[in-house]
């Protein structure tokens, strides 16, 4: 099995930037999708970027222009740069991984925490 383990989530005042890493070890397979989502309390957990194993990517609308994510697959880690942050965008960030020929992501990370507050 692969394990996930993400890092970076802090408090941050609004208007800040943050960086969240996600670092696989394990059984890694190839070739591979990666991705990240988040969920604040009392909400469902919400799409906020997906990566393929050839960089496509795609963003959540609640967070295109304002993250960008990554991949850097000789150190089997994947980022998460995020900028202009709101209050909106406090959650528990998940990373996550999949089979690239799949639909689902079926290996998660256990999330790390972003607080973005004055």
């Amino acid at each position: 099995q692969v394990q996930l383990v993400e890092s970076g989530g802090d408090l941050v005042q609004p208007g800040g930037s943050l960086r969240l890493s996600c670092a696989a070890s394990g059984s890694i397979f190839s070739p591979n999708a990666m991705g990240w989502f988040r969920q604040d309390s009392g909400k469902s957990r919400e799409l906020v970027a997906t990566i393929t194993s050839g960089g496509e990517v795609k963003y959540g609308d609640s967070v295109k222009g304002r993250l960008t994510t990554s991949r850097d697959d000789d150190k089997n880690t994947e980022s998460l740069q995020m900028n202009n942050l709101e209050p909106e965008d406090t959650a528990v960030y998940y990373c996550c991984r999949r089979k690239e020929f799949l639909a689902t992501y079926n290996y998660w990370g256990q999330g790390t925490q972003v607080t973005v507050s004055s």
